[in-house]
């Protein structure tokens, strides 16, 4: 009865979604407070950049996904008491591998090559990309809305980062098609395979894989780890805790309850709390052109949640 509660943040003892039942529309209230604690997911990744640079030790990009990952996937699997069993040794290594071990480097790449921020236009790109996806693996029919929403999303961000300097680098864009590309496989894998544990364990299982498939590459390119100081053991402290174990349990926990689609627009979130965050600690203009970006982005995000939310509601 405890590890169910703890699993899947129950009061009732009755197992957590996911586990092996298909979901069920939700009411309207229950959808709303699932869209909101998925959300906390993306906010908090919001907050890497500004940590990243404000507290964390530089030009080590490698073992910060490292740091990040790995502790909070062990003390995941320590919460969540369940280790993978048959198929889900390969299946959490692959979804490990796509959600955050191939993903955090090819982030990282992105953002190093692709000036003004560009790399959050790719990023912007996902719910699209997870539409088509998720119609050809979930059979989740995407609607001339959520499309629509979908395009106004990359719009918006790409009005907030895109500037006048923005070059394209070869390599980059590589690299930002391939992080936005793996975590939309990794997002769609994750709701067609419903894991048989609660979202603690499954985080934990993923946040390990993906730490794991990273740290040989952070050792050949990076070296030794980093040294730690106060400030770099507080930064890394958030990441892992906040950004790492509560965002990924709340955000697999999301994916359990939501139509893949409509959670895809929530990541969209992330840019837009770095902005207000730039805006807020480092001191950061925005234009007016940047603000009706923000707005817009913002609408789309909205707006593709009370869609998915009436259509849940007319099935």
């Amino acid at each position: 009865m405890k590890q169910l509660e703890v699993e899947g943040f129950k009061v009732d003892g009755s197992p957590p979604r996911g586990h092996g039942v298909p979901p069920v529309p939700l009411p309207g209230s229950a959808a709303a407070l699932t869209v909101a604690l998925t959300a906390i997911a993306p906010i908090t990744w919001g907050t890497t950049y500004v940590v990243t640079t404000e507290l964390l030790p530089p030009d080590h990009p490698l073992w910060s996904g490292v740091l990040r990952a790995l502790p909070a996937g062990l003390l995941a699997l320590a919460l969540g008491r369940a280790l993978p069993h048959g198929h889900w040794w390969w299946r959490s290594l692959l979804l490990g591998t796509l959600n955050i071990g191939a993903f955090f480097p090819l982030l990282f790449l992105a953002a190093y090559l692709l000036p003004g921020g560009v790399a959050g236009v790719f990023g912007a790109t996902g719910p699209l990309l997870v539409a088509v996806l998720a119609a050809v693996l979930l059979r989740e029919r995407p609607t001339a809305r959520r499309l629509t929403w979908g395009i106004m999303a990359v719009l918006g961000v790409a009005a907030m980062v895109l500037g006048p300097d923005a070059a394209l680098d070869p390599l980059g864009v590589l690299a930002g098609l391939g992080g936005v590309t793996s975590m939309a496989v990794g997002t769609v894998l994750s709701k067609k395979w419903r894991p048989p544990v609660g979202p603690i364990a499954f985080a934990g299982w993923q946040l390990t894989a993906g730490g794991l498939v990273i740290l040989p590459l952070a050792v050949a390119v990076e070296g030794a780890p980093p040294a730690l100081d106060a400030q770099a053991v507080a930064g890394y402290a958030w990441l892992t805790l906040v950004g790492g174990l509560l965002a990924y349990a709340l955000w697999f926990r999301g994916l359990g309850r939501m139509p893949a689609g409509s959670a895809a627009f929530l990541p969209v979130l992330s840019p837009l709390v770095a902005a207000v965050l730039g805006y807020l600690v480092l001191g950061e203009q925005l234009t007016a052109v940047q603000l009706g970006g923000f707005a817009l982005a913002l609408i789309a995000v909205v707006a593709a949640q009370r869609t998915s939310r009436r259509r849940e509601g007319s099935a």
